[in-house]
C-alpha cells in the first residue's frame, strides 16, 4: 500500500487542521494506521492510530482530547481532526500502516509511510 498524507498548513494557536491520508495500491481494509509527527530535532512521536479490526482508536498523552482519528475504508482515507492546536504541535505528520489489526505508537513496526505534511502552529 502507498499512503500520502496532505491537509498540512500554517494554522494560529487554537485553531484546526484536518489531515488527510490518502491510501493506493491496496485496501485499507486490512490495515492499522498511526499518524505519528516529527518535530526538527526530536524523535517521532505517536499522536493517535486507529484499529483495522474494529475501529477503535487511541490517541497519545500530548494530544488526548484535542484530536480525532477516523477512518473511511470505502474512501480508502484516514482522517486526523486536530482542534485547539499549540505552538508546540507544529512538525511534520506521517500516516502510517501495519498489516495488523491492533495499532500502536512504535514507529518501527511500521511497514509503510507516508511521505509528511508540515504543520506549523504560530501567531
Amino acid at each position: 500500500v502507498q499512503l500520502q498524507a496532505s491537509g498540512g498548513g500554517l494554522v494560529q494557536p487554537g485553531g484546526s487542521l484536518r489531515l488527510s491520508c490518502a491510501a493506493s495500491g491496496s485496501t485499507l481494509d486490512y490495515y492499522s494506521i498511526g499518524w505519528f509527527r516529527q518535530a526538527p530535532g526530536e524523535g517521532r512521536e505517536g499522536v493517535a492510530c486507529i484499529n483495522s479490526s474494529d475501529g477503535n482508536t487511541d490517541d497519545g498523552d500530548s494530544v488526548r482530547g484535542r484530536v480525532t482519528i477516523s477512518r473511511d475504508n470505502a474512501k480508502n482515507m484516514v482522517y486526523l481532526q486536530m482542534n485547539s492546536l499549540k505552538p508546540e504541535d507544529s512538525a511534520v505528520y506521517y500516516c502510517a500502516g501495519e498489516q495488523g489489526r491492533w495499532c500502536n505508537f512504535l514507529a518501527d513496526s511500521h511497514d509503510y509511510w507516508g511521505q509528511g505534511t508540515q504543520v506549523t502552529v504560530s501567531s
